[in-house]
Order: C-alpha cells, then structure tokens, then sequence
C-alpha cells in the first residue's frame, strides 16, 4: 500500500493483488512437488524483506470451504499450530476488519506478532483475501514478541469445479530482523510447503466441525451478524518497519528439535 494514510483496499487493489499472484517474471520456483508449488523473490535493496508465493491444487475441497477455513478465526485456534494468539479487534466496513496474530517461528528464533487490516472480496466463483500492517494505540509492541509487518499478504481462492479448487498465497514481509540463511531456505523448502498441506487437512475436516460448533455463523458472508465494535480509520496509521526495532539473528544456528506436526 503506497502513500501515508491507512485506506481500505479498493477494486483496483483486489485487482493487483490478483495479478501478482498470477505474475511469473522475477520468480524463482523452489519448490514443486505433490501439487505445490513454491516461489521466491529476491529483493537485494530491501534485504530484510521477504517475498513468497505458495499454490497447492486442492482435491475435494470446494472454494467455499477454503475461504470459510480462512477466516473462521474460531477454528483456526484448533488446526493451526503455530498461532500463539488471534483474535479480532474491530470491524471497518462490511468487508474490512483489523485483528492481531502472534505465531511461533523456528527454534531459537524469537516468536513474532502483527497488526493487520484485513479486507476481502468475492470475484465471481474466486476469492481474495489480503493484509497489511496497521497500527493501533491500544496493542503497541509487546516485549517478548517481535513485531513484524506486513507489507501486503494474502489468499487468492480459485474454483476448479464444484469439489476441486486452487489456493495461492502471497506474502511480502518485513519480519524485523536479519534472519540467517537457513531460515529463507527452510521458509520456501519446508515450512511454506508444511502449511498449506495443514490448510488443505484443515478443510477436509471443517464441514464436521463446523456443523458441531454454530454452523449458521459465518460473519464473512454474512456482515450483519458480527458482533465486533466499529473502528473509525482514525484511530489507526499505517505500521512503518523503520519505526520498530530490528533485531540481528542472522547468525543465530537452526535448532534440531524436533518439530512435531500436530493436527
């Protein structure tokens, strides 16, 4: 997002988000086995920047699903194991809210948290989803977390049938620190990789749990049923990397604990 003010993304920001997802020039495939495909993009003049792009070809799992599975912040508290803490602030506009999300990083890194302004789109029978980091007087840095930005992330979810649908996530990040080598690698090798298979796990399972836990409940359908407080755009600014503190872990050595995939 470019200029000073916090805006809620328009059709045109939709649009280039969907573009880039789509984008090949200036990508370096990484990765690409059992469906998913995994992309790096190197930016040498902003080195603490990370840019990543994920696709996984998902089989019996409809566009619906998967997007119910992205924003269902109840269930992902059950199948994402790296959250620490999330949870929903305050709604903006009937498709733009702004949350907080606080998650593991690989051993011994320090863990990590964001501030997000979150908006979302049907575009047809595909979906996005996107983010960018935010600022908010009540949730300032915490101490034992580092605070991370968000420069635009996001899903893009394309039907491929009534049962079949493909899933592209993008992410450009400021993590505030100089990561060592092995983490970008592992980042693209394995974790990226190990996420979207948990993703795509995850909404084979939800149609079951969602049926047991207030299945009519889906406030990213159907906005008159939140209960989130209204924020005005003036209680918020927009998250500048420069201003937070950045921290050197880049010679920091790769734990080898072991690292259990939990459902």
């Amino acid at each position: 997002m470019s200029g000073e003010c916090v805006l809620i993304p328009d059709d045109r920001a939709f649009a280039g988000f969907k573009a880039e997802c789509f984008c090949e020039d200036g990508w370096n495939l990484t990765y690409n086995k059992a469906g998913i495909t995994v992309w790096t993009q190197g930016l040498p003049e902003e080195k603490s920047l990370h840019k990543i792009k994920c696709r996984m070809v998902c089989k019996d799992v409809s566009a619906e699903t998967m997007y119910d599975v992205l924003h269902d912040i109840e269930y992902r508290r059950k199948w994402d194991s790296n959250v620490i803490e999330t949870f929903d602030i305050g709604k903006l506009t009937v498709n733009a809210d702004v949350g907080y999300y606080s998650w593991k990083c690989p051993k011994p890194l320090r863990n990590r948290d964001v501030i997000t302004l979150r908006s979302w789109l049907p575009m047809g029978t595909d979906y996005i989803i996107m983010n960018y980091s935010v600022k908010h007087h009540k949730y300032p840095p915490k101490k034992d977390l580092v605070r991370a930005v968000s420069i635009q992330t996001g899903y893009m979810v394309q039907s491929q049938g009534p049962n079949q649908c493909t899933l592209t996530y993008l992410a450009q990040v400021d993590p505030r620190g100089s990561l060592p080598k092995w983490v970008v690698n592992k980042s693209s090798q394995f974790l990226a990789p190990k996420a979207m298979k948990k993703i795509n796990k995850a909404c084979l399972k939800y149609p079951e749990w969602k049926h047991r836990h207030n299945p009519g409940f889906k406030p990213w359908l159907y906005p008159e049923q939140t209960t989130l407080p209204s924020i005005p755009l003036s209680e918020l600014s927009l998250q500048h990397a420069d201003s937070l503190d950045n921290i050197d872990e880049s010679s920091v050595a790769e734990s080898h604990v072991h690292e259990r995939d939990s459902d």
